[in-house]
């Protein structure tokens, strides 16, 4: 079976942000109240009121067809990165579904990979995804509101 590595957001990205700086389209992030939200960064749930910043992400290292925009939430006071792991983190374990996709190298969608996969089935599907020698990464974003939430790569 493939090994898999789920890598969040680098820090360096999640203080620029946190500092106020632009985003994907050069807008500066929102900064909202909310009572539950998850932090990209730490990929845990808080269920408390807390300031977060709302910002669009493209988590691509050029402009191109396939680099997909979206919604990402950063807790505002800087936290903790979430270490790359080898098993779903416990924050996607709790979600009902992820939209999953597979990309090759040069950060095209691999066609056939897109889909929506249950919490309790996403390994196994990004481990499928991962049968395509095309495919260099796999990217999950909610199932809901298209909000990027990490990478898996090969371990």
């Amino acid at each position: 079976m493939t090994a898999l590595r789920f890598i969040v957001m680098p820090t360096a990205e999640a203080r620029h942000f946190q500092a106020g700086g632009a985003d994907a389209y050069d807008l500066k992030p929102e900064r909202r109240t909310v009572t539950a939200c998850h932090a990209a960064i730490a990929l845990r749930m808080s269920r408390q009121a807390r300031t977060i910043w709302c910002w669009l992400t493209r988590p691509f290292p050029t402009l191109q067809p396939y680099a997909e925009t979206g919604p990402i939430f950063l807790h505002a006071e800087p936290c903790a990165r979430a270490a790359d792991a080898s098993a779903i983190p416990p924050m996607l374990a709790r979600r009902k579904a992820h939209l999953i996709k597979g990309y090759d190298g040069d950060d095209r969608i691999v066609y056939s990979t897109g889909q929506v996969a249950a919490s309790g089935e996403l390994e196994a599907e990004a481990v499928k995804i991962f049968e395509r020698p095309e495919v260099a990464y796999v990217h999950v974003r909610s199932a809901v509101n298209n909000c990027f939430t990490c990478r898996i790569d090969r371990d």
